[in-house]
C-alpha cells in the first residue's frame, strides 16, 4: 500500500502539519523533531505526492521544453544549459521532441500546458500564427529559446543569425574568395534558414560580388543534404572556390563529398559554417565556424523563464547573445 503523510506522522509521533513543514523545508521545526520525521520517512519509504503538492500550491515546479531534434548535438547542448539552471532553481524538466514539424509542435505545446507546467521553453523553427494562438491560451510564462518571433512579442534568447552568416561569408571574402556557394536551411525557418541566407546575400552585396542562384542549395540541416548540395556545386561549369554552410552537419557532408571526389579542403575548396558544435573540431580538416554559445542560450533562457515564473523584474525580454568566428583548417586563402 502507498505510504501517506498520515503514516509518517503516526510513525514519528507528530502531527501531519509538522511532517508537511519538514517535507517543505520550513525552518520552523526543531532539529530533533526534524530528525525524527526524516527517520520515519526513511523507515517507511515515503515519497511526497508531487501532484497533490501541486494542487495545493498551484505550482508543479515543472518546466516544459519543446526541442526540435533530440538527436542533434546542438540542441543537446542547449538542453544541458537549460537543465543546469533548472536544477539550480529546483525545477524539473519535461523534454519533448517535436521533429521541427508544426503540427507536432502545437500538439506538444498543448500537452505540456495540460500537464500544468509552470513555464514553457520553445525551441523550433518558424513561430506561426498557430503557435502564437497556442501561446495565447497559456496562463504560464513562455520563452523562445534559440529562436524568435517576427514581431518580438514573446520573450526570447538567441544570437543575431544574419550577422553570424554575414561574418562567416566576410571571412571567406577576406581570404580572397569571390565565388562563394551557400548550403542553406529552409527559408521558412526564420533563424537558421532565412536570416542566414540574408546574411550571405548582404555579405556578397557589401563586397560588390554578384548573387548567383546556382550557387545556393537548400538542405534539411542533415549530413546527407550537405553531400547532395556539394555534388551540385562540383558539377557547375564555374565552380565556387568556397562554401558557406548554414550548419556544421551539412558542412561536414560537403567536406566529405569534396574528399570523395579526390579534391582537398582547403586547397581546392574552403568551407565555413555556423554552429561550432563538437563535430567541427572532430572532422579533418577541422571546420572553421561561427560559434553560437549554445549552452549559454539554454542557460539564459531558463534563467529568464525563472524570473517570469517568479514575477521578478525583467529588464530585457529579448536577449541577443554574442557570436564569434572560430578559424580552423578548413579555410584557406587564394
Amino acid at each position: 500500500m502507498t505510504v501517506t503523510i498520515y503514516d509518517v506522522a503516526r510513525e514519528a509521533g507528530v502531527s501531519m502539519a509538522t511532517v508537511s513543514r519538514v517535507v517543505n523545508n520550513n525552518p520552523n521545526v526543531k532539529p530533533q523533531t526534524r530528525k525524527k520525521v526524516f527517520e520515519a520517512i526513511e523507515r517507511l519509504g515515503y515519497r511526497p505526492n508531487a501532484v497533490a503538492r501541486g494542487l495545493a500550491s498551484k505550482k508543479t515546479t515543472t518546466v516544459g521544453v519543446v526541442i526540435p531534434d533530440i538527436s542533434n548535438a546542438i540542441f543537446a547542448e542547449v538542453a544541458r544549459g537549460i537543465e543546469d539552471i533548472a536544477n539550480m532553481y529546483h525545477y524539473n524538466i519535461i523534454l519533448c521532441n517535436a521533429d521541427k514539424k508544426k503540427d507536432k509542435e502545437i500538439r506538444v505545446i498543448n500537452t505540456l500546458l495540460e500537464k500544468q507546467v509552470d513555464g514553457l521553453l520553445f525551441m523550433g523553427g518558424a513561430v506561426t500564427d498557430e503557435h502564437l494562438q497556442a501561446f495565447r491560451t497559456s496562463n504560464v510564462p513562455i520563452v523562445l529559446c534559440a529562436t524568435t518571433d517576427e514581431n518580438g512579442t514573446i520573450p526570447s534568447v538567441d544570437i543575431d543569425h544574419e550577422a553570424a552568416a554575414f561574418d562567416a561569408v566576410q571571412t571567406l571574402i577576406k581570404q580572397g574568395h569571390k565565388t562563394i556557394a551557400m548550403i542553406g536551411g529552409t527559408l521558412q525557418d526564420p533563424a537558421n534558414g532565412y536570416s542566414r541566407f540574408q546574411g550571405y546575400r548582404r555579405a556578397l552585396e557589401t563586397a560588390g560580388l554578384p548573387y548567383d542562384e546556382n550557387l545556393v542549395r537548400i538542405g534539411n540541416y542533415r549530413y546527407e543534404s550537405g553531400v547532395e548540395a556539394m555534388k551540385h556545386f562540383l558539377e557547375l561549369p564555374n565552380r565556387p572556390t568556397a562554401v558557406f554552410s548554414a550548419t556544421d552537419e551539412m558542412a561536414i557532408g560537403a567536406i566529405h563529398c569534396i574528399q570523395d571526389n579526390g579534391l582537398k579542403v582547403p586547397a581546392d575548396f574552403s568551407v565555413i559554417s555556423v554552429d561550432n558544435s563538437r563535430m567541427a573540431s572532430m572532422v579533418r580538416p577541422q571546420l572553421s565556424a561561427v560559434a553560437q554559445p549554445m549552452y549559454d542560450i539554454g542557460a539564459v533562457s531558463m534563467r529568464l523563464l525563472t524570473k517570469l515564473m517568479k514575477k521578478e523584474t525583467v529588464e530585457q525580454a529579448k536577449v541577443v547573445l554574442p557570436h564569434e568566428v572560430v578559424m580552423r583548417q578548413s579555410v584557406g586563402s587564394l
